[in-house]
């Protein structure tokens, strides 16, 4: 089914112009940074509310800066020059034949593999990775290995694959990723408990047309702005697969949607079987299915000013096609669908994202507001409300006193109950991590950071940040208490921590990092405090 409508969309579009082709950049990318912080001064319109975005659209807004290269500094030159030539896939798309195996391409980026011909261009790289962590727990080496391949086939296709096979070895291996930004891992442990495997793996293919492409693929997908964590969407959980449409049919209007398979770490007693033999249990397992639908439109009445209205539906148990129709109101289908029985329906989301950048000369504000639940009429009765919410606030300015350095404040509070559902399978989770902040629900956020470039690509991070966060509470108190639980209620702990990160990209793809945290965490039970202090050295290629 999805198959068809696949083929029978792109052949919808073959009349339309062409689009600039979609190979998605890895939303880790320094380039991101660079082109967010221009945005802020004003130079450029650089519309990454979801990422990642294209290399080809990264392309046209560093063209866009070019323009304006009177306006940058020495550093900012620098930087420009260094990065256009990475992102040279529309100047290179469609010229001559050029195939070149580990040398230096045509702009002098050096690639392991570079095929270029009439009608296809093809670029591949290694991924290779070294690091070495220490914490209270012990000792972790990590080191992993793997490869790049993305390209154009013609003037509207476009393919990604990336896969890094990462391995860790050590006394101190944090498994559960609970406690930290850090992406989550599905991996395979040790029975020792001191080595863990898993991978990170990324592919899609797109087609193009006017003013939008479709993709499906199995990638991060990140909504909204934040300095540790996103309200709506992160990257907490690892990729999953997805169907995603972007589209902007007027130069004020965008119009995201996009469709996903999560995971939902739930084993389905039904379908599950006992295979008549005895390895490993004698049992053929089956985990509940389960998905997410998601549609945003992006308005932009003036320069810089982006408003964003979005909703979003996590369902299980079985696919519904009715989710594949990117205009649909998703809450008013589920009704139907389910028939006003909340038993039977799925779990249902509004959001709301606003961002302002040079308004105020060299600054960015932003907001996002993420409803799981909430009751219009009694939004400010304390005893009749269920203001099941989450969002961030919060500023960033840059050349305060001093070129190229970032000062921003920021505040996240996510209500109890929010991404919780009365049924599990259809929590705001895949693998059990939260697809929006990793904090969960009834817990809070303050942080203020710093950020300093003092020579090209060297970029230095300071961040202090106080997280509380308060207890899961039961479903009875979710669905029926009243008034609510207070926000914080059962509190559990508090949280401070310093986090300082040094990193160089040397030549293109290739970081020098170091970080350090020192974290106190107080258990606001027991009353005992515990430190905890990180140290990370690392080299990583190809990322």
């Amino acid at each position: 089914m999805i198959k068809k409508l696949f083929i029978l969309f792109c052949f919808a579009s073959v009349s339309l112009n062409s689009f600039a082709q979609a190979v998605f950049e890895n939303h880790r990318s320094e380039v991101y940074n660079f082109l967010y912080r221009l945005s802020m001064k004003g130079l450029i319109q650089f519309n990454d509310q979801v990422r990642p975005i294209t290399r080809i659209y990264i392309e046209q807004c560093l063209d866009s800066v070019e323009a304006k290269s009177a306006s940058l500094s020495s550093i900012e030159k620098a930087e420009l020059a260094f990065y256009k030539k990475e992102y040279t896939d529309a100047r290179m798309n469609g010229v001559e034949e050029a195939n070149r195996f580990f040398t230096n391409d045509a702009n002098g980026r050096w690639r392991a593999i570079s095929i270029q011909t009439k009608n296809l261009m093809m670029r591949v790289d290694p991924v290779l990775t070294a690091g070495l962590q220490s914490r209270q727990e012990g000792l972790v080496r990590q080191y992993s290995s793997g490869f790049r391949l993305y390209g154009y086939a013609g003037k509207k296709w476009a393919f990604n694959f990336s896969f890094n096979d990462i391995n860790e070895t050590g006394t101190g291996i944090d498994t559960l990723r609970t406690g930290s930004s850090e992406t989550g891992v599905n991996g395979r442990l040790a029975s020792n408990k001191q080595s863990l495997n898993f991978a990170e793996l990324r592919a899609s293919i797109a087609y193009s047309f006017r003013n939008g492409s479709i993709s499906f693929g199995k990638d991060y997908l990140l909504f909204g702005y934040g300095e540790n964590g996103r309200t709506i969407l992160s990257d907490k959980a690892p990729t999953y697969p997805f169907l995603r449409l972007d589209y902007q049919p007027l130069s004020w209007l965008r119009f995201n949607y996009t469709h996903a398979w999560l995971n939902s770490q739930i084993i389905d007693s039904n379908r599950t079987y006992n295979t008549g033999v005895s390895p490993f249990g004698g049992r053929r397992e089956f985990f509940l299915r389960k998905f997410m639908a998601q549609h945003s439109l992006t308005f932009m009445p003036i320069k810089g000013l982006d408003i964003t209205i979005g909703e979003s539906m996590v369902y299980s148990d079985r696919f519904d096609a009715g989710y594949l129709i990117p205009v649909l109101f998703f809450k008013a289908y589920d009704n139907l669908v389910s028939n006003e029985n909340i038993n039977a329906g799925g779990n249902g989301q509004l959001f709301l994202q606003a961002s302002s950048r040079n308004h105020i000369k060299n600054t960015h504000f932003y907001g996002s507001l993420f409803i799981d639940e909430v009751r219009i009429g009694s939004i400010f009765d304390r005893n009749k409300s269920r203001n099941q919410l989450g969002y961030t606030l919060g500023a960033t300015v840059t050349d305060l006193g001093l070129p190229y350095l970032t000062l921003g404040a920021e505040y996240t509070r996510i209500n109890p109950f929010v991404y919780r559902n009365l049924t599990p399978a259809q929590d705001y989770t895949s693998h059990d991590y939260s697809l929006g902040d990793w904090m969960g629900n009834n817990a809070d956020r303050w942080i203020i950071h710093a950020k300093y470039t003092p020579i090209p690509r060297l970029k230095i991070n300071l961040r202090y940040q106080q997280i509380r966060k308060g207890g899961a509470g039961t479903y009875d108190q979710q669905y029926f208490q009243m008034p609510q639980p207070s926000f914080l209620f059962d509190l559990q702990s508090h949280q401070k921590e310093w986090f300082l990160q040094a990193s160089y990209q040397w030549i293109h793809n290739l970081y020098l990092n170091a970080s350090f945290s020192a974290r106190q965490t107080t258990n606001m039970v027991s009353g005992a405090k515990t430190n905890n202090d990180l140290l990370h050295l690392g080299v990583a290629f190809g990322l």
